[in-house]
């Protein structure tokens, strides 16, 4: 017996996430969070990459975008190692952006996973764990004491420090890099005036340009919009802050002088933050019934993708562990995860690491190299690329020797629809396996109908769709697709095959 079907420890982004991929499958799930109450440090600015595309999947963006702090979608342009990348160009471009404060984000999950049943626990801290044939002891410190909790599964949401992962013996290999990065949203003061492009025309100083300045001490950027300017500075210290402890206006202030050799008038805080960065990836995310997500199985050296990684890990790994629950699972469903999901993080590190380099040059080496970098971004190719590999669906995933979209990320570039395509609202909002038909093909409907609830079955008429039929997994991946016109017992057959593979026999005939 257990007293839970899954214990997620740490009620971050990629907890809270989690819990609500498994709440809304039924699952008994308990959160274990050590912090007392919700931090309110914004760590993260918003929610930027493919998770918006599943938040529309799942029906839910309009609830997320209505506590966003921006009226309209701001502009595509993004950070990128020292530069900027403009998409601006593109009517869909790969990606998006929707400023939410992490705090709030944070609000909205636990909400979310409130409605679906699940018991978050602040100020409980998980001390051991003991794993078993069918289930994993936790052994935890709570506000009234210790007690011990059964379930079939635990997984690891709490960090690059993670518990889970040192006390289940998980490698954490990769690279801490010696920096401090202090990232802050001002008010602009009277001695300062924001330019049209951006750039600050500060007095008795002179212009400072929009964007990033290497010098032999760090790096320093800005940006100017209305009555708020954007200030960051990155430096080697070998001093340790708590994250608990705020970053002050006087700090940042400090910073600045030290990185740029100026004073630099700053008005009152918005959102200010300060990080570390690292380059790490666990050698593995599971270890039989413990598993790993967000940045306790990876951390990146650039701001802007963990939260879509870690809550993608979360939407990847929700309904493998409700099927294995729900007793459906196929055989190496589980190990899909680390090895999808391994993949895609892969990936993430190669342009983060990438950015590293951008951003840590100075000198005409590094000018050489960032104003090659940006020479080549105005090619409309890797432009799409970088793209697509910042927002998360560029996974590194092997494509299949059959339809080119198998193995890809279900974007509306990918499916040839404008962006946020209504017909497309609430797709996945059962978080469960889903053919979409763009055909009319009955013969694979009916075929879909022999896993009864467990598969969705959905019908679209779209201008020059990308294949007559998709089967789309829960985290939008898409699994299986049927070429234009293909004969209905080669699309059968290959069908079969991959809801089999990915959702366990069928159930006609079965009865419980």
């Amino acid at each position: 017996m257990t007293d839970v079907d899954a214990v997620v420890v740490g009620a971050g982004p990629t907890g809270l996430m989690l819990a609500g991929e498994l709440g809304r499958a039924g699952l008994r799930t308990l959160v274990l969070e050590r912090r007392p109450s919700p931090s309110q440090a914004a760590k993260a600015g918003g929610l930027a990459g493919q998770i918006l595309q599943l938040l529309h999947y799942r029906g839910e963006l309009d609830r997320f975008r209505e506590a966003s702090t921006s009226a309209s979608q701001p502009a595509a342009r993004f950070p990128f190692g020292g530069l900027h990348l403009d998409f601006t160009r593109f009517a869909d471009p790969p990606m998006h952006v929707m400023l939410l404060p992490q705090p709030r984000l944070e609000a909205l999950l636990a909400e979310r996973a409130a409605e679906c049943g699940v018991d978050v626990r602040r100020g409980h801290d998980v001390v051991g764990l003991a794993q078993h044939d069918g289930s994993v002891t936790v052994e935890v410190r709570g506000r009234e004491g210790s007690y011990e909790v059964a379930a079939r599964f635990l997984v690891g949401c709490d960090g690059g420090r993670s518990r889970v992962r040192e006390l289940s013996g998980i490698p954490f290999p990769g690279t801490a890099f010696p920096e401090i990065e202090r990232l802050a949203s001002v008010t602009v003061p009277d001695s300062v005036t924001v330019l049209d492009d951006g750039s600050l025309d500060v007095r008795d100083v002179g212009v400072i340009p929009f964007g990033y300045t290497a010098t032999e001490r760090g790096v320093f950027a800005c940006s100017g919009s209305g009555d708020t300017m954007g200030v960051y500075t990155a430096e080697v210290e070998v001093t340790e802050y708590d994250d608990d402890v705020p970053m002050t206006v006087a700090e940042l202030s400090a910073s600045v002088s030290r990185v740029l050799g100026l004073d630099l008038p700053l008005g009152e805080p918005r959102r200010m933050t300060r990080f570390g960065y690292s380059a790490k990836q666990a050698d593995a995310y599971r270890d039989r019934r413990v598993f790993l997500a967000g940045d306790a199985a990876h951390l990146f050296p650039s701001g802007g993708v963990a939260i879509n990684a870690g809550m993608l890990d979360a939407a990847n790994l929700g309904w493998k562990l409700a099927g294995s629950v729900q007793g459906w699972a196929p055989p190496g469903l589980l190990d899909t995860y680390s090895d999808e999901r391994r993949a895609a993080a892969e990936r993430t590190l190669l342009h983060t690491r990438a950015q590293v380099a951008l951003r840590r040059g100075h000198g005409p080496a590094g000018d050489a190299l960032r104003t090659l970098f940006a020479e080549l971004t105005t090619d409309e190719q890797p432009l799409l690329r970088l793209g697509a590999l910042m927002a998360g669906t560029d996974t590194g995933a092997p494509r299949s020797a059959g339809h080119p979209l198998v193995g890809a990320f279900a974007t509306d570039r990918a499916l040839h629809v404008d962006h946020e395509d209504p017909r497309l609202a609430g797709l996945l909002h059962q978080a469960r396996p889903v053919l979409l038909d763009l055909a009319d093909r009955a013969d694979l409907r009916d075929l879909a109908g022999e896993w009864g609830g467990r598969v969705g079955v959905v019908s679209a008429a779209i201008d020059d769709p990308p294949a007559d039929a998709l089967l789309i997994l829960p985290d939008a991946r898409i699994a299986w697709a049927a070429a234009i016109d293909e004969p209905g017992a080669t699309a059968a057959s290959a069908l079969r095959e991959a809801l089999t593979t990915w959702c366990g026999a069928p159930t006609v005939g079965v009865t419980s």
